[in-house]
């Protein structure tokens, strides 16, 4: 079975709007961004068309590619404390130049809906937080919708990154699953991700996964992104889908589902 994320997404889309018409609450997302990436500013429309669906304001500060690091933080800290700013977020990636984890950590968790600043992921991996961070998020929505039991399944996550591995393998050791972490210092990947129930991968590599790599009735769930011949692609290569019991391709599957999460964490922080 192969995840439709966009559905998904809208049917969080419309519970969203109707929870602000009724709330008639003042919610804003205020966005930092650092120059006029192209792609950056794709990402960044999808963000405002889901937002202006449901009745949120985004609010968009704009700085200049060659800002150093502590102007940069000054700026989010600024933004931040914008009493009407609800939530913040930094629209990634940012210039090699810029230490990513220093600016993001000026981002206060009760206003972090990305969860990507050092005290949300505090708040989150000692399970004191509310939210889940996106991905892990829109990954929950998943399983709960084909009501699939995390516990004692063998899970690999491939990639050990702050957005995607970090967080799930987290999640899944949570929910009580068995987790193995598999990245470019693993020793014969391949021995770990064929004897998986489950795998989530998050590394921004296409084909990092092929289909003679995973056993019949996996579930695939693929969160990485990057681009092969002007295309989106995944990590796992779409001839997975055959063998596999559920499969979240790239693109379409959590992508979409990843932004109505990071609009549920706004509203819930609104709270």
């Amino acid at each position: 079975m192969i995840v439709d994320g966009k559905a998904i997404a809208e049917k969080i889309k419309s519970s969203l709007a109707e929870e602000i018409s009724k709330s008639k609450k003042k919610i804003r997302l205020a966005v930092l961004k650092v120059g006029k990436d192209p792609v950056t500013a794709r990402y960044l429309e999808v963000k405002k068309k889901f937002a202006e669906a449901i009745g949120v304001d985004v609010r968009i500060y704009e700085v200049p590619t060659d800002i150093s690091n502590n102007k940069l933080r000054e700026k989010l800290s600024e933004i931040v404390h914008i009493e009407e700013n609800t939530g913040v977020i930094v629209q990634l990636p940012l210039p090699e130049k810029i230490n990513m984890q220093y600016i993001l950590n000026a981002i206060i968790p009760g206003k972090d809906p990305d969860m990507l600043s050092s005290g949300a992921w505090g708040k989150f991996s000692t399970g004191k937080s509310k939210i889940l961070p996106p991905v892990v998020g829109a990954v929950k929505v998943i399983f709960d919708e084909n009501k699939i039991e995390l516990k004692g399944k063998n899970a690999v996550v491939v990639g050990a990154g702050r957005l995607v591995g970090k967080p799930a393998a987290s999640w899944l050791i949570g929910e009580g699953a068995t987790v193995s972490v598999v990245d470019e210092n693993t020793k014969n990947p391949e021995d770990y991700i064929k004897k998986a129930d489950i795998i989530i991968s998050g590394v921004g590599k296409p084909k990092t996964i092929e289909a003679d790599m995973v056993m019949d009735g996996v579930i695939a769930i693929d969160c990485g992104t990057s681009e092969s011949s002007g295309q989106v692609a995944g990590d796992i290569d779409l001839e997975v889908v055959k063998k596999a019991s559920l499969f979240a391709p790239v693109p379409g599957g959590v992508g979409p589902i990843t932004i109505a999460m990071l609009f549920k964490n706004l509203i819930e922080l609104s709270k």
